[in-house]
């Protein structure tokens, strides 16, 4: 039965995965001051550049997926921000109580968009 919405379907997963990550960019921005003050006390040479680096790649690769544009391409390229991103800003295990419970859950929700945006690599190949 839903094999008669799979189009319409796609298209859904593809306007929330990739909008999510157009949102998530787009929030980075608003916060880049504290975003390059963590990843400059976390060991990242060239916090600013690296920051504004992950921004437009979230941003562009978010909207190319929403589009379905270079969709594999794009969800590349997140899948890869995911992996840098994931242990740099959920690191739960140096934390304790209800700020280890924050970053467990995500750490979880990226893990759970990596499978997300796997799918849709997967369906665009």
């Amino acid at each position: 039965m839903l094999s008669n919405f799979e189009n319409e379907i796609l298209v859904a997963a593809r306007l929330l995965l990739g909008g999510a990550f157009v949102f998530a960019g787009l929030r980075n921005i608003q916060n880049a001051g504290f975003l390059t003050q963590l990843m400059t006390t976390r060991g990242v040479p060239q916090a600013r550049l690296m920051l504004w680096l992950g921004i437009v790649l979230q941003i562009v690769s978010g909207a190319l997926v929403i589009s379905g544009v270079w969709t594999a391409a794009a969800a590349l390229c997140l899948v890869l921000f995911l992996i840098v991103a994931t242990p740099m800003f959920h690191n739960f295990w140096d934390h304790q109580g209800p700020e280890r419970a924050s970053r467990i859950n995500g750490f979880v929700g990226n893990v759970a968009l990596t499978g997300g945006i796997l799918v849709l690599m997967g369906q665009a190949l």
